[in-house]
């Protein structure tokens, strides 16, 4: 009843109704009482000791919807009818595992329907759409395993009015606009229900309930073989196929299918350059006459410089964890323009609304829709962009970290110097109808240069070399700016007041007890994908927040926090004997303290 709850309020609670079979058998003699719950993933099965006999259940992999047209009236905590036909194919599966079942009655087939969620995660938190309206539902068909800690965790949260801990993957914020949408949510909760025993496969992409938005770049870039994949609903090129080959993905625990390819991206984006569609950008605005007092309050780094200049901030919580970390353009005295993450888009506009000191006359607008983004990276894209647009865009006319509008091919652009690539290079916002019209243009002007097509996938090797971190693997509501190495995005030698200055100060008072490092590998034949164990000294101190292969460096990259109770600095970092264990064995690795491309930013601002 969550959503129907939550929409009587406003609310929206993206779950669907699925159904959920399982038989109960007769007692098995010298069944252990203490016999534990044994999964058999292959067969979608799983089964335990109950009364004597055996509870054995089963993820179909056409799972059946309930309740499409809506609960009917007066249902109430009741069995559904059983579904022998449906639940046949598994029986063969538990007769395989367990054949004393061949001679075991049946006494019963339970058929209830359980809550289950587009992404297979629970649903926790405060409503963005209402203060104090507080969720934990849909706990697809685990909430006896998660209760106990997921009730603490929002009994917490109502209690300070804010997340005890990063909660990121269960978080209610994660959802967009389209998880409003049942015809949207039902199919990806279907596909998600009968994956809940699959292989999760590195880079996976679901394929149900697509494509939904897309950029006006879609077409034009489908042509030339992009392969996408999906994020917040939006179809994006996670990397480009050459002639011949077919875009799709072949997921592999190795190398995938498009790991040359996406080498091809990246090697076009550190010698020429290449464009990424990057429109999915989350795009606010914030207006009005207090525009300048809130960001003040709101951002950890001084997002408050004159018109014309971009500051990459972070926004802190009361603990002095990174909340949300954005690039802040400043276009007019009284106007600021905000650009997130995708998936990031729910979660970073509450946040900055709910956190807007009272009184101030400000709007905050989202216009992810109404916007396209190109990115334009690459030692070549100054003379690309400059063959298409009027303005000088010599380093003195047009330097590192400001803004400007400008004109291509009769679209009016706003051109943001900034890069998450560590390369010279330009985030270019527009209206979206413009799009096609400015794409064009620059792939007319770098033609002979070798202007290359690029995909999301690059952008991670990328910034992996240049040491850039990414909130919701690096960074997070649980880390701060000075573990994270981010001490310098903090405005801290100022006398500002801004949300989390008080828990930085005390934090570095205190000291830290955990810190990032880069860490490598030179082995190609080692593949790291995250979350690897870190040891120092032949001791567990952390694991690999994000980890890829750096194709300029040509080496195995992790980032991860080396944690120490008793004290942390880059002394204890560089000291130590580090090691990564990758499927089960442990690997030598380098430890660095400072990124692996360009540490000095040189090309950046070139």
């Amino acid at each position: 009843w969550a959503r129907e709850i939550g929409n009587l309020a406003g609310v929206s609670i993206p779950l669907v109704s699925i159904e959920h079979q399982y038989m109960i058998t007769e007692k098995i003699p010298n069944l252990a009482a203490d016999m534990p719950t044994v999964r058999d993933p292959d067969r979608l099965i799983y089964f335990k000791e109950e009364v004597g006999g055996l509870v054995a259940g089963v993820y179909e992999a056409n799972p059946k919807a309930w309740a499409v047209d809506g609960i009917p009236e007066g249902f109430n905590f009741t069995l559904l009818e059983s579904d022998w036909e449906h639940f046949e194919p598994a029986m063969e599966q538990f007769l395989q595992r367990v054949p004393l079942l061949r001679n075991t009655g049946i006494k019963e087939l339970v058929n209830g329907p359980e809550s289950f969620t587009p992404d297979g995660n629970f649903i926790l938190g405060e409503a963005p759409e209402v203060k104090n309206f507080f969720v934990g539902a849909g706990f697809n068909a685990f909430g006896i395993a998660s209760g106990g800690g997921a009730g603490r965790a929002l009994a917490e949260w109502v209690a300070a009015g804010e997340a005890p801990m990063d909660l990121w993957p269960v978080d209610i914020r994660r959802f967009g606009p389209h998880h409003h949408d049942l015809g949207w949510v039902r199919p990806r909760a279907l596909e998600l229900y009968a994956k809940h025993y699959t292989v999760p496969w590195p880079f996976e992409e679901h394929g149900s309930s697509r494509p939904l938005i897309k950029s006006q770049l879609y077409s034009a870039l489908q042509n030339q073989g992009a392969c996408f994949g999906e994020k917040m609903g939006w179809e994006r090129p996670n990397w480009f196929a050459p002639k011949g080959v077919e875009p799709i993905d072949k997921y592999s625990f190795g190398r995938p299918n498009w790991f040359r390819y996406v080498g091809n991206e990246h090697h076009a984006i550190r010698e020429r350059a290449g464009i990424i569609d990057q429109s999915s950008f989350a795009k606010f605005e914030v207006k009005g006459v207090d525009s300048e007092r809130v960001l003040s309050w709101i951002c950890s780094n001084n997002a408050t410089k004159p018109p014309g200049n971009v500051t990459y901030t972070q926004m802190l919580n009361w603990r002095g964890g990174i909340e949300c970390d954005a690039v802040v353009a400043r276009l007019e005295d009284d106007f600021y323009y905000i650009v997130t993450g995708t998936g990031f888009r729910t979660h970073n506009y509450s946040w900055i609304f709910r956190n807007i000191p009272k009184g101030c006359k400000v709007e905050l607008i989202d216009r992810t829709e109404e916007m396209f983004v190109l990115t334009l990276a690459g030692p070549e894209s100054r003379q690309i962009l400059q063959a298409v647009t009027p303005i000088s865009l010599k380093n003195k006319h047009f330097p590192f970290a400001t803004c400007q509008v400008i004109e291509i091919a009769g679209a009016e652009v706003i051109a943001l110097r900034i890069s998450y690539l560590g390369e010279l290079g330009w985030e270019l916002h527009g209206r979206r109808q413009d799009a096609l019209v400015v794409y064009k243009a620059l792939m007319a002007a770098g033609q002979e240069i070798g202007l290359k097509n690029c995909g999301y996938r690059v952008i991670e090797t990328l910034r992996l070399e240049k040491g850039f971190r990414s909130w919701g693997a690096d960074i997070g509501p649980d880390f701060s700016p000075d573990e994270a190495g981010l001490g310098w995005a903090v405005k801290m030698k100022t006398n500002q007041s801004f949300l989390g200055r008080e828990a930085v100060d005390a934090l570095r008072s205190r000291g830290l007890q955990r810190k990032l490092a880069f860490f490598t590998i030179d082995d190609p034949s080692v593949v790291l994908l995250g979350r690897e164990t870190i040891y120092r000294d032949g001791e567990r101190v952390g694991w690999l927040s994000s980890a890829g292969w750096g194709y300029t460096v040509k080496k195995n990259i992790g980032m991860g926090y080396v944690r120490e109770k008793a004290g942390i600095d880059e002394r204890y970092i560089r000291s130590g004997y580090f090691e990564l264990e990758v499927a089960t064995k442990r690997i030598p690795c380098e430890v660095h303290v400072s990124p692996l491309y360009d540490p000095e930013k040189k090309k950046m601002v070139s």
